[in-house]
């Protein structure tokens, strides 16, 4: 029943992703639940081999493995950052560790699309959807090593459905240049998909609300999860904020190491910052922190790339 089995399994790491977003941290399993997640699915009997016997039990011993896991831990409540147990307690697993087995290309592909028409068809949030022109899913390689996230589209955003495509996105393309790469290299996405309204507003734009960010988040977990990126980029305070749930202000945030469900973050200036501030004591922060990055994916680095903005 391996199609049953894969079913099981998404769902229980969809739960857990909807446990993340709501901010649990932890979810209680009993040792039983986890032993029974830990099974391997065993395969169903062939065309050839009768429907009966030990192939049907063991397919059926398979499926109620999983649904009784799944049933644990839908039933479980969160728990505390206090991950500390008594002997022979329950044991408590980050929600965030739900991180999608690789899958097939022709598979990843498929649930890409089907990811997609998903987020194209969300109505969650009716106010955003009664005033976008498009939804704004992401653009790039499913299969990129790097991937940038922002904040949310802008006007130039909604308008073409796609993200970083304003000045910003300009600049943001440069940067990815002068890391040795294309735009079609790495993959770029948002907290939002839609863009902030700005009611009476015929310009300008908006930070995004928790609420909206913590709705939306779940699709850039299954982005995250699908595309297995080596490093994530995070770009400006908001998508620090959307992320990590952290407040504490970009400058100081910068170029510091996080990790993110398990992948390296390193959270950056949004482009934009660069477009307000032209010094160049700020582009080569930036600059920087796409070094760091580089030398994490071992990239090669030239003497030119090492000396961008070191004069001037």
């Amino acid at each position: 029943m391996p199609a049953q089995y894969d079913q099981l399994l998404d769902a229980t790491i969809r739960h857990l992703e909807s446990l993340k977003s709501r901010g649990d941290r932890y979810v209680t399993a009993s040792p039983e639940a986890l032993r029974k997640l830990s099974l391997p699915a065993k395969p169903s009997p062939s065309p050839s081999q009768p429907t009966g016997g030990k192939a049907e039990q063991s397919s059926n011993e398979n499926r109620k493995a999983m649904t009784d896991a799944m049933s644990v831990l839908r039933a479980a409540g969160s728990g505390t950052q206090d991950a500390s147990l008594a002997p022979g307690s329950q044991s408590t697993i980050p929600a965030a560790a739900a991180h999608a087995v690789p899958r097939p290309a022709t598979e990843k592909t498929a649930a890409f699309a089907a990811l997609r028409e998903r987020v194209l068809a969300c109505v969650k949030c009716t106010h955003l959807a009664s005033s976008r022109k498009n939804v704004v899913f992401g653009v790039g390689n499913i299969d990129a090593q790097l991937m940038f996230v922002g904040e949310a589209p802008g006007a130039d955003e909604d308008t073409q459905g796609e993200p970083f495509v304003g000045r910003a996105g300009e600049l943001l393309t440069k940067i990815i240049q002068a890391m040795g790469l294309q735009r079609g290299d790495v993959y770029i996405a948002n907290i939002l998909k839609c863009r902030p309204d700005t009611p009476g507003q015929s310009a300008g734009n908006r930070k995004p609300t928790s609420d909206e960010m913590a709705t939306c988040v779940p699709y850039l977990h299954e982005q995250i999860d699908l595309i297995r990126p080596r490093v994530i980029v995070a770009l400006g305070a908001t998508a620090i904020e959307g992320l990590l749930g952290k407040t504490i202000g970009i400058t100081k945030m910068r170029g510091q190491w996080n990790t993110y469900r398990g992948t390296p973050l390193m959270p950056t200036y949004h482009p934009a910052y660069l477009l307000r501030n032209q010094a160049v004591s700020e582009k080569r922060r930036v600059w920087e922190d796409m070094l760091a990055v580089m030398e994490k994916l071992e990239m090669p680095i030239s003497d030119k790339q090492r000396n961008y903005f070191t004069k001037g």
